[in-house]
């Protein structure tokens, strides 16, 4: 079951994401990247592996969290009802089938296509290379500090708390998607709601960056208020889980501009690029050269004309 529905959320994004190079990036970008595919991969691959790390041990954290959590954590389910009341219950009150299937979309289709999407548009933009470092950056600021939270915070989602009376509706229209939920996360783990802090990264990030995307913008700011309005909806998280998550998407972006200025390429963050560099440089530079060796056999093939090489 499990199996099937990764498939098919992965066929979808993959859809979404397609569509969203075709028309935000357009043909022209897609078409002159390969030939400069090697420098970008080269200067900006150790912010990948960065933000890999960053995934591996939060993964890990997020596993080992909860145990530990009960030993130093701060219970706040308590203090969050007390603050908020039945607000969420209150959005609850506005229920109604198509809204239930739009949110429920917008959190598991959506909400991954925001995350998978800028990273390969900025990618793919070779004019400036600032706006896919700082969204690399961003999103390892948003997943560390984020798995801090919930290590140093314990709280239950509002689903989990009787006395509010709130419906898990994502879980009673497509209970299957049980299966990927509770695979990423445990219950306690709301504070703040990552699906908020990360969407609101990317919007936030889409307006600093909108001359490079301008069609990007207005998508991603109604699909980062669709998943953020969608973790309440569906009884997921808390309203102070997603005003912690807008708190902490400023924070990242704010940290994430800083680390990547032109001023900090000397400093510590410029330092462990400039080896990690050293460690990718040969493999990337070879499996690029194959990459462009292909590209310009195929690009022989249809003109009859070899392409002019490109450095």
């Amino acid at each position: 079951m499990i199996r099937h529905l990764i498939v098919d959320v992965t066929l979808v994004v993959a859809f979404l994401t397609l569509l969203g190079l075709l028309t935000v990036v357009g043909v022209d970008r897609l078409r002159s990247f390969p030939a400069m595919a090697s420098e970008q991969l080269r200067l900006l691959l150790p912010y990948l592996v960065l933000l890999g790390l960053v995934l591996v041990v939060n993964d890990f954290l997020r596993n080992l969290g909860p145990s530990f959590s009960w030993i130093v954590g701060w219970r706040i389910t308590e203090d969050i009802v007390a603050l908020e009341g039945g607000f969420v219950a209150t959005v609850q009150g506005y229920s109604h089938p198509w809204l239930t299937h739009y949110f429920s979309v917008t959190y598991i289709y959506g909400y991954i296509f925001l995350l998978v999407f800028p990273i390969l548009a900025y990618l793919l933009y070779t004019d400036d290379r600032r706006p896919a470092r700082e969204a690399v950056i961003a999103y390892s600021l948003n997943y560390g500090i984020g798995v801090l939270c919930y290590i140093l915070f314990i709280a239950y989602g509002p689903r989990n708390v009787p006395e509010v009376h709130v419906d898990g509706l994502l879980y009673t229209y497509w209970p299957e998607s049980q299966l990927i939920t509770r695979e990423l996360n445990a219950n306690v783990n709301v504070f703040p709601s990552l699906h908020a802090s990360l969407s609101f990264t990317i919007a936030f990030l889409a307006y600093r960056w909108r001359e490079v995307y301008r069609w990007w913008l207005p998508i991603s700011a109604l699909l980062a208020l669709s998943v953020s309005l969608s973790t309440m909806y569906l009884g997921i998280h808390w309203a102070t889980d997603v005003v912690a998550g807008l708190v902490l998407a400023a924070v990242s972006l704010a940290g994430a501009i800083w680390l990547t200025s032109p001023d900090r390429h000397d400093g510590p963050v410029g330092a462990i690029g400039r080896h990690l560099r050293r460690l990718v440089d040969v493999p990337v530079l070879a499996a690029s050269r194959r990459v462009r060796a292909l590209y310009r056999s195929l690009r022989t093939d249809q003109s009859g004309s070899v392409p002019p090489e490109t450095e």
